[in-house]
């Protein structure tokens, strides 16, 4: 069974950096697209990032620009870089991972076979 586990989420000012990572274990997810995607309270799950197994990758209109989304097949590690960070950026942030690999929805939550449980994000103002 394939584990996803968050780390990196933490309490920053507006402005600053996060990295967070996302290590899968129990299979190989070498050929599956790794997205993030992010819940904010009171709000639904929004599309963040995705990437294919080809390093094919694709980013929300929200965040193009200040998230970047890069994987490290040796690992199974994938990483979401955030710069500039914004107090509407605050939500629990979570990765997930489609088997297939086809990229054909990638912003789309149904299409992912396993999730994380997710790593909290919160940005003062």
């Amino acid at each position: 069974q394939v584990q996803l586990v968050e780390s990196g989420g933490g309490l920053v000012q507006a402005g600053g950096t996060l990295r967070l990572s996302c290590a899968a274990s129990g299979g190989t997810l070498s050929s599956s697209i790794m997205g993030w995607f992010r819940q904010a309270p009171g709000k639904e799950r929004e599309f963040v990032a995705a990437i294919s197994w080809r390093g094919l990758t694709g980013h929300a209109d929200s965040v193009k620009g200040r998230f970047t989304i890069d994987r490290d097949q040796a690992t199974n590690t994938v990483y979401l870089q955030i710069n500039s960070l914004k107090p509407e950026d605050t939500a629990v942030y979570y990765c997930a991972a489609d088997e297939r690999g086809i990229w054909f929805r990638p912003w789309d939550g149904r299409e992912y076979d396993y999730w994380g449980q997710g790593t909290q994000v919160t940005v003062s103002s």
